[in-house]
């Protein structure tokens, strides 16, 4: 360390042996054709909360009121994004790079499965290569005249977050959790993570938050009382929607028809995304 060392790494102007790495530092370039505004990271505490599902949904809420936008499915094991939107093409690449598949509403879509022989391929790579792939997917990919880029990430804070939150120049985070998990321990992880790479959390969205009696209309706590409210306010951050158990939409996703699905439960969650441009 030099004697001239101040110990603030972000104003003094000694290159000392230990000073801290930027997480900008890291940063890749996307493809050169690419053009992309915004980027929003979708992350979750653990799996099964809904978080692809999220993403979609934001993504067809954003094109409805006339954006371009594009999901980056970095979930290399668990990819799920093309059956929603009813995917099962292959993506083409030329000696250019590699182009998205557009969905039915023309919302671009990369995923590992839109580059497999039989999309119900296991995909059975180490860490590094996982990682690798999503690089590829941000630098290789075309993505011309996106405004939203929603990066559907895997659960937790491992490899493939990492890489996400040090290569891409993400603009805020979404993250998703359900009422049974939905504690100060679970959304801490996710929350603190984006703190130490200095990305902002726009906010929580409770997925399964409750259902509708078909008969009456009154809402029931299937997993009992909600605590988002509670959590929300402990990490400083607004609660962007509830989104309700509802048979509709899960027939809607299972069938591929996402784009079709009806409802004001995102729209402030969209709203919070909208006024990034």
């Amino acid at each position: 360390m030099s004697e001239n060392c101040t110990h603030n790494c972000e104003t003094c102007g000694e290159n000392c042996a230990s000073r801290k790495t930027n997480p900008a530092d890291f940063r890749e370039p996307p493809h050169a054709l690419s053009s992309i505004k915004k980027v929003i990271g979708v992350v979750s505490g653990k799996g099964g909360v809904g978080k692809s599902m999220t993403s979609a949904m934001l993504a067809v809420l954003l094109n409805r009121r006339g954006y371009k936008t594009g999901v980056l499915d970095a979930d290399i094991t668990g990819p799920s994004i093309p059956k929603l939107f009813g995917i099962h093409g292959r993506a083409h690449a030329d000696e250019v790079g590699c182009y998205p598949v557009q969905s039915r509403t023309g919302i671009d879509v990369m995923s590992v499965n839109l580059l497999l022989e039989h999309e119900s391929d296991p995909v059975v790579w180490r860490g590094p290569i996982i990682a690798g792939t999503v690089k590829q997917f941000w630098q290789e990919v075309i993505w011309k005249d996106v405004d939203f880029l929603f990066v559907d990430m895997p659960p937790g804070t491992g490899d493939v977050p990492l890489t996400v939150f040090q290569t891409l120049p993400v603009d805020g985070i979404v993250v998703v959790a359900s009422p049974q998990e939905l504690v100060s321990l679970i959304v801490a992880k996710a929350v603190n993570m984006a703190n130490m790479m200095n990305i902002p959390v726009l906010g929580l969205v409770e997925n399964m938050s409750y259902v509708l009696c078909p008969d009456c209309g009154k809402k029931i706590d299937v997993f009992g009382e909600s605590h988002v409210a509670e959590t929300a306010a402990e990490f400083g951050v607004p609660v962007l929607a509830r989104i309700p158990i509802d048979p509709q939409l899960a027939r809607q996703a299972d069938l591929g028809v996402i784009e079709s699905f009806e409802g004001d439960m995102l729209d402030g969650a969209a709203d919070a995304i909208e006024k990034l441009l």
